[in-house]
């Protein structure tokens, strides 16, 4: 169990592409997307993961996070029961200054749209943003990836 704090933006270009050191695909989908209580089956990979998560402090930076490896079989069992809409992407991982950018590149109902997050020590930690970063947009519900599951970025007014 830990308390999970980080900040998200948009990001503006895919110049972080040739900065990543690391890429996976991710399938996800939501047993439960209340925001009490979000529980995430994940296949990353070739790997299995159930998360459970928290309602996020006043300015959604912080929330807890209980997190566990399970079988990859059982993972895709899991989905298949799933509340309906499923969340496709490749996590890119970045290096950039004394901090790690998590970049999601969203697929499917949710194409055209990228984010990045950023883990923190502290919320008032600094941030040093690499320039191919747009707005922050962390305590936005509508990017928490249990609501792009319910209304995808294809579907929102722009």
């Amino acid at each position: 169990m830990s308390l999970e704090i980080e900040r998200k933006y948009l990001v503006k270009d895919d110049s972080y592409k040739a900065l990543a050191y690391k890429q996976t695909r991710i399938i996800q989908g939501y047993l439960s997307s209340v925001p009490e209580r979000t529980v995430r089956v994940r296949i990353k990979g070739e790997t299995g993961i159930l998360t459970i998560k928290g309602i996020g402090s006043a300015s959604g930076a912080s929330r807890f996070e209980w997190e566990q490896e399970i079988p990859l079989e059982e993972a895709k069992s899991l989905l298949e029961i799933c509340e309906p809409g499923v969340i496709d992407k490749t996590r890119y991982l970045v290096k950039f200054a004394e901090h790690t950018y998590e970049v999601d590149e969203f697929y499917g109902d949710n194409d055209g749209l990228t984010v990045a997050e950023v883990e923190l020590d502290s919320e008032q930690q600094t941030v040093v943003k690499p320039t191919w970063l747009a707005e922050e947009v962390t305590g936005d519900v509508r990017y928490y990836n249990s609501m792009l599951m319910k209304t995808p970025f294809t579907r929102w007014d722009k």
